[in-house]
């Protein structure tokens, strides 16, 4: 059978949810579940897009097909690639506030992040009067919107980031390989979908033990309830830098996270459940970007991580998940971050909350609805684009 490949990785793929070293009880399996349902998806989506002759961009992960504490703030876009080819990549400027290219010589493993040949942002791109431009990748090329491809280049990663959900719209992207515009690839043959199944499955697999290995590599070994000062992303952007930890918290407890409030054009934070997903961030306010943010006078943000509603605006929800990943990114930088640009924690019971918040403000529930209400529909739309 073609699909027997397939079949078999889905099977060894629900053996590796069900011994996650994470997994305490039946709910941790059911979202463990969830999660895999999504990366079957994707798995086989990967595979059957993975056509470096006649390439075309991939949404990488979305929000039914998460994978490596997606940012909610983020369309992830993904296209392979030969090194000894030519690619042409057309598009127009939306009003997103980052849009970043990256080529990488791989994809993630359980051992490796993937080495990044090249990372650039629009600012290095020219752009026509109507935000439209046109890319060129090859090997040795130079000039004006021109990028070379090293050895090994294999993939071409594209991120489109809002600050403003509901005020930023996104622009167009296509990618063509120079030498095929006009033609068509060959029909597929059974021993091509035969091979794409093997494939199929293969990705599966891997990145289902590749990011439970990542967040164990970078996220389990600090103490819990904390975060990092910010650092550059491993195996992000060049402009791109993060803050990053673990939290548990009992249903009192609140972890109270102060930032300063940044002159980068993208600062964001997030809650990640123990799968190393993002949670559900549609239906429920589990991140924020500084204009979603309250911002207090004193120019710092002051998050609120908890399960029960402490009463404020920049309350992160727990959405049930006692335990969890949380990050804090920065991007389009034109300066490196210091221990003064990152985070301080505080931990507390939920009523003191207000003790540690000097500009304490209780938000209406009515108030906090059409919060979500806006965020519901602001994805939907985003999805559309």
């Amino acid at each position: 059978m073609l699909t027997q490949p397939f079949s078999q990785a889905i099977h060894e793929a629900e053996q590796v949810m069900a011994a996650a070293p994470h997994v305490r009880d039946d709910q941790d399996l059911v979202e463990g579940y969830d999660y895999l349902a999504g990366s079957i998806r994707a798995s086989l989506q990967m595979a059957w897009a993975y056509e470096r002759d006649f390439p075309y961009f991939v949404r990488s992960t979305g929000p039914y097909t998460k994978l490596g504490l997606d940012n909610p703030d983020t369309l992830y876009f993904h296209a392979w690639l030969r090194d000894d080819a030519e690619y042409v990549v057309t598009g127009r400027r939306g009003s997103t506030t980052d849009l970043s290219f990256q080529i990488l010589d791989g994809d993630y493993s359980p051992l490796e992040v993937p080495g990044s040949l090249a990372a650039f942002d629009d600012r290095e791109i020219g752009l026509d009067p109507d935000g439209s431009f046109r890319l060129r990748f090859a090997p040795g090329v130079s000039g004006r919107n021109a990028f070379a491809l090293a050895p090994g280049s294999a993939m071409l990663v594209v991120r489109e980031v809002f600050s403003d959900w509901a005020g930023e719209q996104p622009g167009m992207l296509r990618i063509q390989r120079a030498d095929r515009i006009g033609l068509a690839p060959p029909p597929p043959t059974r021993d091509a979908l035969a091979k794409r199944y093997t494939v199929a499955g293969k990705i599966l697999l891997s990145r289902l033990r590749t990011f439970l290995a990542f967040a164990e590599r970078f996220y389990l070994g600090l103490p819990v309830n904390t975060l990092t000062p910010p650092r550059p992303t491993p195996g992000g952007l060049a402009t791109q830098y993060s803050s990053v930890g673990h939290y548990d918290l009992g249903e009192d407890r609140a972890m109270v996270v102060t930032v300063p409030a940044s002159d980068a054009p993208y600062q964001g934070i997030q809650l990640g459940s123990m799968w190393y997903v993002s949670l559900d961030y549609i239906n429920h306010q589990t991140s924020l970007t500084v204009p979603q943010a309250q911002v207090d006078p004193d120019g710092m943000i002051r998050y609120v991580v908890s399960e029960r509603d402490p009463g404020v605006a920049n309350w992160l929800e727990c959405t049930g998940h006692s335990r969890g990943y949380l990050q804090l990114r920065w991007q389009r930088l034109s300066r490196p971050l210091t221990a003064e640009d990152g985070p301080q924690v505080e931990v507390a019971a939920v009523d003191d909350v207000p003790k540690l918040l000097p500009y304490f403000e209780p938000i209406e529930p009515a108030t906090y609805r059409g919060r979500i209400a806006a965020r519901q529909a602001a994805v939907a739309s985003r999805m559309l684009g």
